[in-house]
């Protein structure tokens, strides 16, 4: 499909199962971080891997849960874990447990200096031992920003965290020097989910606003991480029925500033609403390569033709020049990205915009069909939605 690096889940020692939810099939339930899962492997399982994808050119960035450990009993029993105290266990604390009381989640004191020196060392050796390349880090808003600044520079390798939620001022007070590189960009999600979705409020002002926000808001959305589907959301098609308009949002997030993200099913179009049913095995699906593989595999191919074939568009800021109640026109250096969220029927709609940047007649390539695109009057570019989601 032309993607560059994979991310995996935790691959640190788990809680063991059964639990009332089943087992820790995911990872997130961590007992002993400094131990691997046998479930999922051997260290030269994992070692075997980071090779093999560095022989391919890719890199391997892992999940990493830090915030807080698991604990199928109340009280939990330490006695196995890695930290046998430094938890906060304070009443207010206790409140703020993620999990419930079938499986709890008890914080760990993420203040405390020994937790602190003890997660660095560890960090630093866990990156050398199996040629991690990036850290993506969950749930890292429970955890006090200035906290991953040291802890990623112990890691020495690219960090990316969970700030969940649309609140842009929570998601953009955890990038930067003192804290992490990245945020897994949750605001524009939510703005993609009311522009695209079907049914929805098909509101792209919404879209343009957030978009403008985060490049005042944060440090450097270049480097934001974009997606339409992870293991905590719902999945895009159980909650929006037309294809056209997820391969328009997915465009949008391939083409705009930020890295493209995307959960594993989603090129299969798999509808499951919710945890658990948001997590379900890959192999089932034959690894059908429909439209929809075939429709992500092209945008990775044109994104990844634009930063071989020039060094300088994957810096250049993106830009909405121009946006209707249906249509949205992004440009990103030399490349004009048009999406809409009518869908797939056809619809008696049209949009258009001056001043694109091109000169009168001058050819461009629709790089979805391969055909060719003429630039009116006044650097003018027309589209005509009569025949659906993709506009000619």
């Amino acid at each position: 499909m032309g993607f560059t690096a994979i991310w995996i889940s935790p691959v640190n020692q788990n809680i063991p199962g059964p639990t009332a939810y089943g087992d820790p099939y995911h990872g997130y339930w961590i007992a002993d971080v400094s131990q691997l899962n046998d479930r999922f492997g051997t260290a030269d399982d994992l070692r075997q891997l980071s090779e093999e994808l560095h022989r391919r050119g890719m890199y391997l960035m892992v999940d990493v849960v830090v915030n807080n450990v698991a604990s199928p009993t109340i009280p939990p029993d330490y006695s196995q874990y890695l930290f046998k105290d430094h938890y906060d266990d304070r009443a207010s604390a206790q409140d703020c447990w993620l999990g419930d009381t079938k499986v709890t989640l008890p914080d760990l004191d993420t203040e405390n200096p020994v937790v602190v020196s003890t997660y660095n060392q560890w960090v630093s050796q866990f990156v050398k031992d199996f040629g991690i390349d990036g850290l993506r880090i969950d749930a890292a808003k429970h955890v006090r920003a200035d906290f991953w600044g040291p802890f990623c520079e112990a890691a020495g390798v690219f960090c990316i965290g969970e700030v969940f939620g649309d609140d842009i001022d929570l998601a953009a007070s955890y990038q930067g020097p003192t804290t992490l590189d990245a945020i897994l960009n949750f605001p524009q999600y939510s703005a993609l989910k009311d522009a695209f979705a079907i049914p929805g409020p098909g509101n792209m002002s919404s879209l343009v606003d957030q978009f403008n926000i985060a490049r005042r808001k944060f440090t450097d959305v270049g480097v934001l991480g974009n997606f339409l589907e992870n293991h905590d959301l719902p999945r895009w098609n159980s909650f929006s029925v037309d294809i056209q308009s997820m391969f328009n949002a997915m465009t949008f997030n391939f083409m705009s500033d930020g890295i493209p993200v995307h959960y594993y099913g989603q090129e299969q179009r798999f509808n499951g609403a919710g945890d658990p049913v948001n997590r379900e095995p890959l192999w089932p699906s034959q690894y059908n390569q429909g439209d929809a593989y075939k429709y992500m595999g092209m945008l990775n191919q044109v994104r990844n033709y634009l930063i071989q074939a020039d060094d300088d568009w994957l810096h250049q800021p993106a830009e909405i020049i121009s946006h209707t109640d249906e249509a949205l026109f992004l440009a990103k250096g030399y490349v004009i990205t048009v999406v809409t969220n009518i869908g797939s029927p056809p619809k008696n709609a049209s949009a258009s915009m001056i001043g694109s940047g091109f000169s009168p007649n001058q050819v461009m390539i629709d790089t979805v069909t391969c055909q060719q695109v003429i630039v009116g009057s006044q650097g003018s570019i027309y589209l005509d939605y009569r025949k659906g989601g993709h506009s000619s």
